[in-house]
């Protein structure tokens, strides 16, 4: 056998993966290298602002929240650097139009939280968990249900039982004055019908004491 400084006789070489900790690492990588996931999450905005509405999986869906709500905020500064900043990121002209047009005018009032996230199910193929995510000031049907209720006044729990509590006690007390003073007397009622059976006993003993008497004459 000729001598071989990397032969081995009856040795397998395995390679170990070293074992790494996630310590701090609060980015999905979404099973994607860093080039993909940046084209993804720019399409998936770019069709987001176009659309108003797209349906994802639940882990993208987050993923681009967190990188297309910054973006939403530079869309209400309508400056030369702000459109340059966002185009960086979206490289869409018609999607930079519309985010600084008509949806920078809709949303200008909320501070943030701009986008809404719905789960729909799982998916069949491969069962993920799938969702929908949506602006929030775009969907209409909410809206209008929400402009329908009566917004209730907000109490203190502590003060509003007690409350509710005093106002039964004086109505309870009012309703025992207003039959006291229309003759409704109950202590009354009872002092007289004890009368009543009193007198109604006397003259049944009478008239038995009386048949009595005419019995033992005949």
């Amino acid at each position: 056998m000729a001598s071989c400084p990397f032969a081995y006789v009856g040795i397998r070489v395995v390679k170990v993966k070293p074992l790494i900790m996630r310590h701090g690492d609060k980015i999905n990588n979404l099973g994607r290298t860093a080039a993909h996931r940046r084209a993804m999450l720019k399409n998936m905005a770019s069709s987001l602002i176009l659309h108003k509405r797209i349906t994802t999986t639940v882990a993208k869906a987050k993923a681009l929240r967190c990188y297309f709500e910054p973006l939403i905020t530079k869309g209400k500064d309508n400056t030369t650097h702000s459109r340059r900043t966002v185009f960086s990121y979206l490289q869409n002209k018609e999607s930079v139009k519309e985010l600084f047009g008509p949806i920078a005018s809709k949303i200008g009032d909320r501070p943030g939280g701009y986008l809404r996230i719905i789960k729909t199910g799982f998916r069949l193929g491969d069962g993920a968990q799938t969702a929908m995510i949506e602006f929030v000031d775009y969907n209409e049907l909410l809206l209008a249900s929400k402009t329908a209720q009566p917004k209730k006044k907000r109490t203190r729990r502590s003060g509003g039982g007690t409350a509710v509590a005093a106002t039964a006690v004086a109505a309870a007390a009012v309703t025992t004055v207003v039959e006291t003073a229309e003759g409704f007397d109950p202590e009354f009622d009872k002092m007289d019908d004890s009368a009543t059976i009193a007198e109604n006993a006397t003259q049944d003993i009478v008239i038995e004491e009386t048949k009595n008497d005419d019995t033992t004459e005949a």
